[in-house]
């Protein structure tokens, strides 16, 4: 095997693991949404006449 395939067999497993990482991350995340995060915004508010202008 010369460098440029250990380089880029190197580079695809690092690439590999990053991906895989993210995902991980994204699955088995512990954040939830609390009492006062503001992902339960009230746009009840809002007049839709001000918006159609």
């Amino acid at each position: 095997m010369n460098i440029q395939a250990i380089i880029i067999i190197v580079l695809f497993i690092a690439a590999v693991f990053y991906v895989g990482r993210l995902l991980y991350k994204s699955l088995f995340s512990n954040k939830s949404c609390g009492s006062n995060c503001k992902c339960g915004v009230d746009l009840s508010a809002i007049d839709a006449a001000k918006q159609t202008k």
